[in-house]
């Protein structure tokens, strides 16, 4: 799962990317809602949690921005605003969950999953598959060859990436940020212990690998050799 949280409460922003970081979801951070905006329209995300008072643009006019340009990417709107009209102007302009400062992550966790679970998008790729593997980003589950893998949150989350973007060559700075997070100070090696770990699961006990070194450039997830 892929979600964009747009807080400009550094506090607030630090925690739920923690804490979802720690749940193997893939999180992108901005605290600019005009930017919030451009990121939505230009990515896929299965979800956004949405602070409603924004610099830039505030979570009102981004979710009708959204609606009104055809993006149906889940919102949760997350906000202090607690008046029952606050709350029905949130759904009426397009949002689809609702949650008020301060809050359980627990229960944040929750509705965040349950959103994922009705999402369009979510299901459409519910399942990724590679060869033999099967990447079920609802459940968090993981099989090759029809045996459970088990997987940290870093390593689950770097699979994700990587399946998502199957074939594709990923940078090891670009595998910091979405996995440590934006303008991660994690150096390239950690990245590279990450990926060890990783294949040792994936990879070791099977004869086929599917995680692949492009020496000099990064990683990437696929079928066939490069």
């Amino acid at each position: 799962m892929r979600v964009l949280i747009a807080e400009d409460e550094p506090k607030t922003r630090r925690y739920l990317a923690q804490g979802l970081r720690e749940e193997g979801i893939l999180v992108e951070l901005i605290d600019d809602g005009s930017d919030a905006l451009l990121l939505l329209r230009e990515h896929k995300f299965d979800a956004v949690i949405l602070d409603v008072m924004l610099p830039g643009a505030d979570g009102w006019t981004i979710v009708k921005a959204m609606r009104s340009e055809g993006i149906k990417t889940p919102v949760l709107f997350l906000t202090a605003r607690d008046q029952v009209e606050d709350r029905v102007r949130g759904f009426e302009l397009g949002g689809d969950d609702y949650l008020v400062k301060p809050f359980a992550f627990a229960e944040l966790l929750a509705r965040l999953r349950n959103l994922g679970r009705r999402s369009a998008t979510a299901q459409s790729d519910a399942l990724l598959r590679i060869e033999d593997l099967t990447v079920d980003p609802l459940r968090h589950h993981v099989d090759r060859a029809g045996r459970a893998l088990q997987l940290t949150a870093k390593e689950y989350a770097l699979l994700v990436l990587l399946a998502r973007n199957r074939g594709r060559v990923l940078s090891r700075t670009l595998i910091a940020e979405s996995v440590w997070g934006l303008c991660s100070d994690v150096q390239t090696n950690v990245v590279d212990v990450l990926v060890r770990r990783l294949r040792g699961k994936l990879d070791a006990p099977f004869d086929k690998p599917l995680l692949h070194t492009i020496r000099g450039t990064g990683y990437l997830l696929d079928g066939h050799a490069p």
